[in-house]
């Protein structure tokens, strides 16, 4: 971070972060999933890090939230890591699908039946049969060893009230589970499968461990500050890649258009973003928009960009 750059955040962020927080009141917290409705509408934080070790951080920040669909892009990696890009693209897509991120209409409608995208929920279930293991609860056990490396923190765990919550209520994944499965998609036994996404969807983390994860992403796999490569560099351009196409659900044009950086957010309110060579970002932001996107996360990194000129395009 630039001496320049950090003394305007340092001075600005809170500021601009609670113009942001006056966002949340148009939103409402994820509801389908009883555990997330317990989140606070108004909890607003952020955290960003350098390679150097320096951090910004404001609002709630240290609030712990669950990662939910942000985790589909590590996820996605250790598959790759595991069995290498034909075997992972032989049974999901690489096109954005324009449509909800639990919707099961491209599923029917194109041929052969596979996902889309592996940042769609059916997407994700598919590629959690994907990783390595001979038990539902091996393929956990490797996912969260994989993320307490990339977050830098061993504490890291399942909140197990939202694994329970979403196992209870998660119906809709279980008719997508079967859906693939019936089209020869999935070879394990659907609960199998669900167990191990519904798991690292509730895998807990706050901005800091978040931001800790993008950095990894921003310096092409490599840990900056102990220098190891943790990701070979072809799988971070593919996952960079889906976030900037699919990462912000239907509405990753938009994004791409106003604030131009690689992103995943999730239900609980959680965005990931990176500006590549320079920072790590999380924020986490329980009130969402109509397509599942934290209202004022969103508008506090779209004013981030345009401050520092962060955008790609």
């Amino acid at each position: 971070m630039s001496f320049e750059q950090m003394e305007k955040l340092k001075t600005k962020l809170p500021e601009w972060l609670e113009t942001s927080r006056l966002r949340t009141g148009q939103g409402d917290v994820a509801a389908y999933i009883p555990e997330l409705a317990k989140a606070s509408r108004d909890t607003l934080g952020i955290h960003i890090a350098d390679s150097q070790g320096q951090t910004v951080s404001a609002g709630d920040c240290g609030v712990p939230f669950t990662m939910q669909s942000i985790s589909k892009v590590f996820t996605l990696i250790l598959a790759l890591m595991d069995h290498g890009e034909e075997a992972v693209f032989y049974n999901v897509g690489k096109e954005p699908t324009g449509d909800d991120f639990n919707s099961m209409i491209k599923l029917e409608l194109v041929e052969p039946g596979i996902p889309f995208n592996p940042l769609i929920n059916a997407g994700a279930i598919t590629v959690s049969s994907l990783i390595a293991g001979d038990s539902p609860e091996e393929k956990s056990a490797r996912i969260l060893h994989f993320f307490r490396k990339l977050a830098s923190n061993e504490r890291l765990d399942y909140n197990m009230d939202v694994y329970h919550s979403e196992l209870e209520t998660g119906d809709l994944n279980r008719s997508l589970a079967y859906f693939l499965k019936q089209n020869g998609v999935l070879k394990d036994p659907v609960e199998d499968v669900l167990s191990v996404y519904f798991r690292h969807c509730s895998i807990e983390v706050d901005c800091s461990d978040l931001s800790r994860m993008a950095l990894v992403l921003a310096f092409d796999g490599v840990d900056p500050h102990s220098g190891e490569m943790l990701i070979p560099r072809r799988y971070i351009q593919i996952a960079k890649t889906f976030m900037v196409t699919c990462g912000m659900y239907n509405a990753s044009g938009e994004f791409a258009i106003d604030v131009g950086l690689p992103a995943k957010s999730g239900v609980s309110g959680g965005i990931m973003a990176l500006v590549p060579g320079q920072y790590g970002i999380g924020v986490v932001g329980p009130s969402l928009n109509n397509k599942g996107n934290s209202i004022a996360g969103v508008h506090l990194l779209e004013r981030l960009s345009k401050e520092f000129d962060w955008s790609l395009f």
